[in-house]
């Protein structure tokens, strides 16, 4: 008996050539064209299989987001205002099944890790017997930016508490004779899945250490904050030379980290640091008059005028266009953009800092080791795996990790560091000396050996273990960077 298809395609070319590839495969097809939530979830269906649209939350509004929200709500799925349009399509498309249905979704890897696509991640366990995941080591799509996964769940009906996972190379490897699944059981469904992407062993490793309480979330250590936003930076940051040239007073400038991360690779950001970053025409200074303007202020602010730097948004909306909104002076600076792993910096200088970084405020009874000890502590192996799981990657192979992901990303416990203090102590000219060459690989083995083998008696293939599920991680993103840009 020929399988009947029913479809629903929102265009009509696209509606006439699902229809054609059907009928050759010798299927009968009923197409309908329209919007996907405007048909009923029946569960009438054995199947349902498709490759949802990909729309971003900023083009994803108006009608056609709040009959996708509507439609998540029906299956217990509340998604927020950042949700992707593929979230709502994944629950409306299980709701269509009958009791053991099969669903097959072509679905960007944000399911893995985006914050938004927690709940679908607990509705697939909640709903499926059976949840099987397929990952490329390659890009499917050559064209888009987005990583895409397989999602195959079925048992439409049941419940499952771990997920079957298959890594292959490209959509040429989907054969019967695909390797064998990986049993991946996290200890919550809607937290992060990217710990399903690296071995059974390393995944347990990892999972023992934030358990025993070793390793705990940055958060237990202070506070994440984004940085200020000026509204145009090429205003507002000046080099000290340009302060000079336009004669302005102490008084109309504060000490900035200027825009951007690279001068935050290594373990402190010194005022001699900052002072030869200005000497180098970095612009270290915020252009950021007291009360009362000098005269030089004014002039600059009126030239500003002239160039229409107040009718930017976050300029005109201030009282005075101005006056940027200053945070708090950080403990610590985090890079959020990172070709290898996110670094912590100790603030010495006291320098404001822009969104190009974010800003750790330590509490008081962690804030002496914490500033003392916590750049070099973060460079071991456990921690930067620990990133490329918290952070996302973006296009160019880059990890971004925002201030609630670095929340919840792995360092180790103040009780630690505070043990290994004098090993760590002892170690840091070394690991300093090694980020300055660009070793930080290097700089984490040095940290291994104090921190993960002597200070917490692990096993060296334990820590092998980790390094290699790392490197196997961050060489995914290296290489679809390499991929896209050959």
């Amino acid at each position: 008996m020929s399988p009947h298809v029913h479809g629903v395609e929102l265009h009509q070319w696209s509606a006439d050539a699902g229809s054609e590839r059907v009928r050759n495969a010798g299927g009968n097809v009923e197409m309908a064209v329209g919007d996907f939530f405007d048909t009923p979830a029946a569960g009438r269906y054995s199947a349902v299989v498709g490759n949802p649209p990909y729309i971003r939350f900023q083009d994803f509004a108006g009608d056609s987001r709040a009959k996708a929200r509507a439609a998540a709500l029906r299956g217990g799925v509340a998604l927020s205002g950042l949700a992707s349009s593929w979230a709502a399509f994944t629950v409306h498309g299980a709701l269509s099944l009958q009791p053991g249905g099969r669903l097959g979704f072509v679905l960007p890897a944000e399911l893995l890790h985006a914050n938004y696509a927690a709940p679908v991640r607990r509705f697939l366990f909640e709903n499926f017997s059976q949840v099987d995941l397929v990952l490329f080591e390659e890009r499917v799509f050559a064209e888009a930016e987005t990583e895409a996964l397989l999602l195959l769940a079925d048992g439409y009906g049941g419940s499952t508490n771990h997920a079957r996972i298959r890594q292959v190379t490209d959509a040429g490897a989907l054969t019967i004779d695909m390797p064998d699944a990986a049993k991946w059981t996290p200890t919550d469904p809607a937290a992060k899945w990217s710990a399903s992407t690296v071995s059974p062993e390393a995944a347990g490793i990892y999972a023992k250490l934030i358990l025993g309480g070793t390793f705990t979330a940055l958060k237990t250590w202070g506070e994440t904050t984004l940085g200020m936003v000026t509204g145009n930076n090429k205003y507002f940051a000046l080099s000290p030379s340009r302060v000079a040239e336009l004669g302005l007073l102490s008084s109309d400038v504060l000490r900035l980290s200027p825009p951007g991360s690279s001068h935050l690779r290594g373990l402190e950001f010194s005022t001699r640091a900052h002072n030869e970053l200005g000497s180098a025409g970095k612009r270290t200074m915020l252009f950021r008059p007291a009360s009362d303007p000098s005269d030089a202020a004014l002039a600059y602010i009126a030239q500003g005028e002239v160039d229409s730097v107040q009718t930017a948004y976050k300029c005109r909306v201030r009282k005075d266009w101005w006056r940027v909104p200053l945070v708090a002076k950080a403990d610590m600076l985090l890079t959020y953009m990172n070709a290898d792993t996110p670094r912590l910096t100790t603030n010495s200088a006291g320098a404001l800092h822009l969104n190009s970084v974010h800003g750790i405020y330590l509490t008081p009874e962690h804030r002496k080791v914490g500033r003392e000890l916590l750049p070099v502590a973060a460079l071991n192996s456990v921690t930067m795996l620990g990133a490329e799981f918290t952070g996302r990657a973006y296009g160019g192979g880059m990890l971004k990790i925002e201030p609630g992901e670095a929340d919840l990303w792995a360092l180790p416990s103040p009780a630690v560091v505070a043990a290994a203090r004098e090993e760590l102590l002892a170690i840091r000219p070394q690991v300093a000396g090694k980020l300055r060459n660009g070793n930080v690989l290097e700089a984490a083995k040095l940290v291994d050996d104090v921190l993960l083998v002597r200070a917490l008696g692990m096993r060296r293939p334990e820590v092998a273990e980790i390094r290699a599920a790392r490197a196997a991680l961050a060489g995914r993103r290296e290489s679809r960077s390499r991929r896209a840009n050959s």
